[in-house]
């Protein structure tokens, strides 16, 4: 069987109706690890997480889904919450404010193991995202602490990635734990760094529950009393797995998340969609292309998430990421760098320094075919993005990327 029938059979699983964001799945690892950000109703006034709109920082909020923090050591100024241009920020996904934000304040102050809760900033049910956030001191040092509360659905794909460990090939974190609850409850529990760099010694640890009935609960917490901009005040957040398992699994949420609308089922999965493709189909394919090619480099570690896949090659020189994201594009690209093909297929290139780690640097090739099949290779001078470079440039050349990118096969994945 020629072989571009091979990958065709290995991708066919995706289907004429997934959709990609090339810089959302450029990202995915990352992504996946700091989940606030990508899973929350597309309504909320922030347009992102519940913690968007749970504001500790000393200047604001992080655009993003994380606080932002300019404030000097030791210091903090709460911000109001934000408020949609226009807009009282309350819709048709807010409940009717059975619970106030007050509340919201005092359930989680009394779930605390002592300490006090200073500077709080609440939302009752009658927003869109109830939450609660503010600095906890145990005396062993300030730092932030923030709640949200929303509805999802519990068989959906933004529930199962809400409570999924992300990838360590693809990010920084020093433990991740899932655990299946006897009521079918799935509860994340997470160690990481607010610095997928490690720029600063910013720890965040997060707890995150996802009912049968879809009620989401997430808490995060910091070793500072900002997330961001200030020095740390201890060396590790302080609430342990425990007690943060012991504060999202509370039932003095439910009455909140009751009074939330449910929301929309997501759309089942089925062949030809972006959620029918698994984690390793895409990372398999990538492999089998790769090899195809005629491309022997040693690999050290392979995996992907839907219609992403990446290979970490290793050739003895250094290791090196080569990452594949498939979608669709209706427009073609903003700016065109590269002259159409004959076959009237879009190329872009893409070299440079990448947008994260020391000295790492990013080969991309992006391309479109007619049909709007979107097809984005990009390497890497590291194993980790987030991480250092590894060494001087990627392990494949620009030609091999476009070999891949271009392969007749991926044309196939849409019959």
């Amino acid at each position: 069987m020629p072989f571009e029938d091979d990958l065709g059979a290995a991708l066919r699983s995706a289907g004429d109706g997934f959709t990609a964001d090339r810089e959302a799945l450029a990202d995915a690892g990352e992504r996946r690890g700091r989940r606030m950000v990508a899973r929350r109703r597309q309504a909320a006034a922030a347009g992102g997480s519940v913690l968007a709109l749970a504001l500790i920082a000393t200047a604001g909020a992080y655009a993003g889904g994380l606080l932002d923090g300019t404030g000097g050591a030791g210091t903090v100024n709460v911000a109001a919450p934000p408020t949609s241009p226009g807009s009282d920020d309350k819709g048709p996904l807010a409940g009717s404010g059975t619970v106030s934000a007050e509340q919201m304040i005092a359930n989680l102050r009394g779930l605390l193991p002592g300490g006090q809760l200073t500077e709080p900033v609440g939302r009752g049910s009658d927003d869109q995202v109830p939450l609660v956030s503010g600095v906890y001191d145990d005396g062993k040092g300030k730092a932030a602490i923030s709640l949200g509360l929303s509805r999802v659905d519990p068989d959906g794909s933004n529930a199962r990635a809400a409570t999924e460990c992300g990838d360590k090939n693809l990010q920084e974190y020093d433990d991740c734990q899932t655990e299946k609850l006897a009521d079918g409850s799935r509860l994340l529990l997470h160690k990481g760094y607010e610095y997928p760099d490690r720029r600063a010694d910013t720890k965040v640890w997060r707890a995150v529950l996802v009912t049968r009935q879809g009620f989401q609960v997430e808490l995060s917490e910091w070793n500072a009393p900002a997330e961001k901009g200030v020095p740390v005040s201890r060396s590790n957040p302080p609430l342990t797995t425990d007690q943060l398992k012991t504060v999202v699994t509370s039932a003095v949420w439910h009455p909140a998340l009751n009074d939330l609308p449910a929301p929309e089922p997501e759309p089942s999965a089925r062949p030809g969609s972006s959620t029918a493709l698994r984690d390793q189909d895409a990372a398999k394919a990538l492999e089998d292309l790769v090899a195809g090619l005629g491309i022997e480099i040693p690999i050290s570690s392979k995996g992907g998430e839907g219609p992403y896949g990446y290979i970490v090659f290793d050739d003895g020189k250094g290791k090196s990421l080569v990452r594949l994201s498939l979608g669709r594009s209706d427009s073609g690209f903003a700016g065109l760098n590269q002259p159409p093909l004959p076959d009237g297929t879009l190329v872009n290139v893409k070299q440079g320094p990448a947008e994260k780690g020391k000295g790492v640097i990013e080969w991309t090739v992006d391309t479109v075919r007619t049909d709007g099949l979107r097809v984005v290779v990009s390497a890497f001078n590291t194993a980790n993005t987030s991480g250092t470079a590894t060494r001087e440039q990627p392990v494949l050349t620009l030609d091999q990327l476009k070999e891949i990118a271009l392969a007749p096969g991926w044309n196939r994945t849409r019959n």
